[in-house]
C-alpha cells in the first residue's frame, strides 16, 4: 500500500519546501516528519519522499542509512538510546544497559516482545556531565540508577512518552516542554526570509578567493 501523510502534514511539507531553494535541501525535515507519522522509514516512505521531492530513491536510502536517527527497520514505540561512550561507562553506563535488557527482555540493537521499547547503543549523547544518561524519544534522562530507570520505563509504558517526560526527563528537545530540570520550552527557529532563501541561492561572484591568502 503506497504511504500518504495525513492532510495537516502534507501542509507542513508545503511549507518546509518553502524555506528552501531546492527540494533536495529539504530531505531531511521531511523524511522526519514522515518518521514521526510511520514509526520508521519503509519502502514506501523512500518511495513517497523520492516523488515528493524529485529524488531518486538512491538518494532517499543513501540518506536514511547514513544517520542514525532514521530507522530503515520497524521499531518499538519507544526508542532508548543507551549511551556508553566512555563518560558514561565510568558512571555505570554498561550497568544501564544490562539492566534495560534483562527488564525488557531483548540485547541491544532488539525490541521488547510486547512492541514497547527498543534498545539502541550510542557511542554519545553529548551528557558527559550527567553521566549515565539514555535517550528515550526527544528526552533525556540522566544521573541514572536502575531505580530511576525501572519508573522512567514504566510510565513511558503506562502513561506515554509525553507524560513519562513532563515527569522525569531532564532536558527535552524539538522544542518540547521541559520536565522536572524547569526552564521553558525553546521554541523553533523562525523560516528564513525571502531575502536570506535568494542570497543563499546565489552563486559565488567570480573568481572569489575568499579563504585564499591576498
Amino acid at each position: 500500500m503506497a504511504f500518504a501523510l495525513t492532510p495537516e502534514r502534507e501542509q507542513e511539507v508545503d511549507d518546509i519546501l518553502t524555506r528552501y531553494p531546492e527540494r533536495r535541501a529539504a530531505l531531511l525535515p521531511v523524511l522526519w516528519l514522515c518518521q514521526r507519522q510511520n514509526g520508521w522509514i519503509s519502502p514506501e516512505v523512500v518511495e513517497y519522499v523520492a516523488e515528493r521531492l524529485e529524488l531518486s530513491t538512491a538518494i532517499i536510502k543513501g540518506v536514511v542509512t547514513f544517520y542514525t536517527m532514521f530507522f530503515d527497520e520497524p521499531v518499538g514505540e519507544n526508542v532508548v538510546w543507551v549511551c556508553r561512550t566512555l563518560s558514561c561507562d565510568l558512571r555505570g553506563g554498561k550497568a544501564i544497559q544490562d539492566h534495560l535488557e534483562k527488564k525488557l527482555g531483548c540485547t541491544a540493537g532488539h525490541t521488547s516482545s510486547d512492541g514497547k521499547f527498543t534498545v539502541l547503543k550510542a557511542e554519545c549523547l553529548a551528557a558527559c556531565g550527567q553521566a549515565p544518561m539514555v535517550q528515550i524519544n526527544d528526552y533525556y534522562y540522566e544521573n541514572l540508577n536502575v531505580e530511576q530507570l525501572d519508573r522512567i520505563l514504566d510510565a513511558h509504558a503506562t502513561k506515554g512518552g509525553e507524560a513519562a517526560a513532563a515527569e522525569f526527563s531532564t532536558f527535552a528537545s524539538f522544542g518540547s516542554p521541559r520536565g522536572s530540570g524547569g526552564g521553558s520550552a525553546t521554541s523553533a527557529p523562525p523560516p528564513p526570509t525571502k531575502e536570506a532563501v535568494r542570497l543563499a541561492s546565489q552563486p559565488p561572484p567570480p573568481g572569489d578567493t575568499t579563504g585564499e591568502d591576498a
